[in-house]
């Protein structure tokens, strides 16, 4: 009798894909995109029925009330309590003498000395085209007027970058070499980093007073988890072999360090610099606020007077000391060799020049007038389209946006945050978004923080739509791109403050004029990343793309952008960071909500407690955004 072979069975596999891989809608009804739109639905229906008016914060919230007390704490201690008669006290003092040392060496050498002193620094570390610049630029400073300020921001910029180097070095250097150190700090260096500079300001005042210590302070937070990030990025990348062969002739882990490990790091370290002065710079103008001299005052009593004019003589005296140091730092990490035995001769010359009697004024040239000139021409001609422009986009954007989000309950926001977290970025990300959330309505900030939520969502997806677009015509343009390229230098370096003028000139004060500053000073960063995003998909790619017929729209999107997918959700994370810290600095020109909140808390005594509450609502709303935009990236995103 023959035996009945029954037919095999088809294999098995996991999350109920059959053998040709396609999804077996018997085993598995629910895609993550279903359970995406049931969720919208469900959120919409839950709006609906549990909406509530938007009723104003509390005038008087407990948080407001504890930090209100800790500063009546540390005001009846200052002078008693060992925290500061041993500490930051000390610090304090510390940190004015460094600063007034540096600040009198700079300002001894006059504007000749330090044009010299300047130069041949820049030769000796990066050649003649940066020490031609060097001079350049800071021979600017006085044709523009602004010797004594420019001074006293370089000292404030010189003093942050040598303590952030010696304390951010030794720790990137140990989050490089101890794992769980490295591991730890992590997260506390991206809070560092999500937090606009505003968030410094009142708790150093608080501990440090107004004046320059705290400037310097706030400076160095500001600044340091870019030397840290950097250091620790260089130390980790060097070569293993070379660590191995020298370990294997007996170094010990000090030599490793010091004759491996920092000279084969040294262009990363000196980038690590690099960066570190631009962050510093561009905190350095805004603590002004607290009493900080230097250029940011200039620009902070044009910003008063609506004077675009002076305040465009005070920003480009910053763009040139950021091109300077820029150009100088990037110079000596490219550069390999160096005849030191030209170093003392060089600087031997340049303290000749320092002491001749040269005298140090220069004419003056300034561009106030006919910025001046033009902005009022452009307010008299442009009023329509700019009302036009302010009305539509409040009335059709931020205005629905804003009535939405602070009519939703704070539960269901907190809930919705965690559901399409988890279904966009995954449980680790939507679990700190989801706290952050909670977070604003426990510091009885819910109100402003969704005000201020609306203004960033707007700004955000206006910068992304003007950076998408122009980094697309860079990628896909190298002339184009090299044009852009200074424009782009110049509008990163430019301090945050002067965006506020142009924007008040033609839109008044009011919330769209912080959305427009903040479109500008965000727009750079984005077009860049974009940019290099199209440029990194590979060739091969895109010949295949062509090849098979397809168009230049195709190409771009069917094949370029969803290949530089990483690269835009970059830009949109470090777009939404920009923009929350420029909306904030908006709360000076008429913003209102949080950025309000903070300006008032560190210039009336009695709004202190709800302005310290306000920044660390801003720095709630930054981990919130930044959480879902990094894990987003980290994903793959809802499947078909």
């Amino acid at each position: 009798m023959t035996a009945v072979l029954a037919k095999p069975a088809p294999p098995r596999e996991r999350n109920g894909r059959n053998p040709r891989g396609a999804w077996s809608r018997r085993k598995e009804p629910f895609t993550r995109r279903t359970v995406m739109g049931l969720s919208v639905v469900a959120t919409v229906v839950a709006y609906l029925i549990f909406r509530t008016t938007a009723a104003a914060d509390a005038p008087d919230a407990a948080a407001f009330r504890l930090f209100g007390d800790v500063r009546d704490w540390v005001d009846d201690n200052r002078d008693t309590h060992p925290l500061f008669l041993y500490g930051i006290n000390y610090l304090r003092l510390g940190v004015r003498v460094l600063v007034e040392g540096i600040q009198a060496g700079l300002t001894g050498l006059g504007l000749p000395g330090l044009v010299a002193v300047a130069g041949a620094v820049a030769f000796v570390l990066g050649g003649w085209r940066p020490a031609l610049l060097a001079v350049a630029g800071f021979l600017g400073f006085g044709f523009l007027g602004l010797w004594p300020e420019s001074v006293d921001t370089l000292a404030l910029t010189l003093t942050a970058v040598l303590l952030a180097v010696l304390i951010g070095v030794p720790i990137g250097v140990l989050a490089a070499r101890v794992g769980w150190f490295g591991t730890a700090l992590r997260p506390v260096l991206d809070v560092m980093q999500i937090l606009p500079t505003f968030a410094y300001l009142a708790p150093m005042t608080l501990l440090f007073l107004i004046g320059s210590p705290a400037a310097v302070v706030a400076t160095l937070i500001y600044a340091v988890p870019v030397t840290i990030r950097i250091t620790e990025l260089g130390i980790a990348g060097v070569a293993p072999s070379a660590v191995e062969a020298a370990t294997a002739q007996g170094s010990t882990a000090r030599q490793l360090l010091t004759k491996v490990r920092l000279p084969m790091a040294r262009p990363t370290l000196v980038l690590a610099v690099n960066q570190t002065i631009m962050m510093a710079l561009s905190m350095v103008v805004v603590t002004a606020l607290i009493d900080a001299p230097g250029l940011g005052v200039n620009i902070l009593r044009a910003l008063e007077r609506v004077n675009v004019g002076a305040a465009f003589d005070a920003g480009l005296a910053i763009v040139l000391m950021a091109i300077v140091l820029d150009r100088v730092t990037t110079a000596a990490a490219r550069r390999q060799h160096r005849d030191w035995r030209l170093a003392v001769p060089v600087l031997a010359a340049a303290a000749l020049i320092a002491a001749l009697p040269i005298p140090g004024d220069l004419p003056t040239v300034s561009f106030a007038k006919p910025v001046n000139d033009l902005t009022g021409w452009l307010e008299l001609h442009w009023y329509d389209g700019t009302e036009w422009l302010k009305n539509t986009v409040s009335a059709v954007l931020l205005n629905p946006l804003e009535n939405l989000l602070v009519t939703t309950p704070w539960w269901l926001f907190v809930l919705a945050v965690l559901v399409f977290g988890l279904l966009l970025a995954g449980w680790r990300a939507a679990t700190v978004a989801a706290l952050a959330a909670a977070g604003l309505s426990g510091l009885g900030l819910y109100q402003h923080a969704m005000q201020t939520l609306a203004t960033v969502l707007v700004a955000t997806a206006l910068t992304m739509l003007i950076g998408i677009a122009a980094g697309v015509l860079c990628a896909r343009n190298d002339r184009l791109a090299a044009v852009a390229r200074p424009v782009l230098d110049a509008a990163q370096t430019m301090p945050s403050f002067v965006y506020l003028l142009p924007a008040v000139a033609l839109f008044g004060a009011s919330r769209f004029t912080a959305i427009v500053a903040a479109v500008i000073f965000a727009v750079p960063p984005v077009v860049r990343l974009v940019e290099r995003g199209i440029r990194d998909v590979p060739p091969t790619v895109v010949e295949a793309a062509l090849s098979a017929g397809s168009t230049p729209g195709q190409l771009l999107w069917k094949v370029q952008l969803p290949m530089a997918r990483g690269g835009l959700l970059l830009a949109a994370n470090q777009g939404i960071v920009m923009v929350l810290a420029m909306v904030v600095v908006g709360g000076l020109v008429g913003a209102g909500a949080l950025g309000y909140d903070v300006v008032a808390g560190f210039s009336q005594r009695e709004d202190f407690g709800r302005g310290l509450a306000a920044g660390f609502a801003i720095v709630l709303l930054g981990v919130l955004l930044d959480r879902l935009t990094q894990g987003f990236n980290r994903t793959k995103g809802p499947s078909r």
